[in-house]
């Protein structure tokens, strides 16, 4: 693949990933019902202070998620991310196994669904360390900034 076309990989990636994680992050600090059901199910799984650690999570995802559509800081986003799905994926959704669809049986509308597994934390693990290891790529903060900071280290060495 071109170096043109690579630089270009890692939008799709920080996009979806962005929008899911603001998907998730936004009920846990917008409303009050939102974020003490988020606080309350930590406080079952035994996590220490889990009013204080529901806005931390919350924060981190939705700050998280800005961070990585708008392509800044996106090695830091993707670690604090991959540390909040690591945390979920061993509290959580280790005991439902490995596949996303967990169904439990069935009833008069339907399939009846349980704890979704881990497969979802895995992609999501996945995606952080791709764009830990590629960078953000085209169309980011981040590409602005190096290409800004490159031009300075080549001008102050002569």
């Amino acid at each position: 693949m071109s170096e043109k076309l690579s630089k270009w990989c890692p939008l799709p990636l920080r996009l979806l990933l962005g929008i899911s994680f603001i998907y998730h992050g936004i009920p846990k600090v917008s409303s009050v019902d939102g974020h003490q059901a988020f606080a309350n199910m930590l406080d079952g799984l035994g996590v220490p202070a889990p009013g204080v650690m529901a806005w931390a999570v919350g924060l981190v995802e939705v700050a998280g998620g800005v961070a990585l559509i708008v392509g800044a800081f996106v090695i830091v986003a993707s670690v604090l991310l991959t540390c909040d799905m690591l945390v979920a994926l061993f509290k959580v959704h280790l005991a439902a196994g490995f596949s996303l669809i967990n169904i439990k049986g069935m009833g008069p509308d339907g399939p009846i669904f349980g704890m979704p597994g881990y497969e979802v934390n895995l992609l999501y693990i996945a995606g952080l360390l791709t764009l830990i290891l590629a960078g953000a790529g085209a169309l980011s903060v981040d590409q602005v900034r190096g290409r800004r900071s490159h031009r300075y280290r080549k001008y102050s060495r002569k």
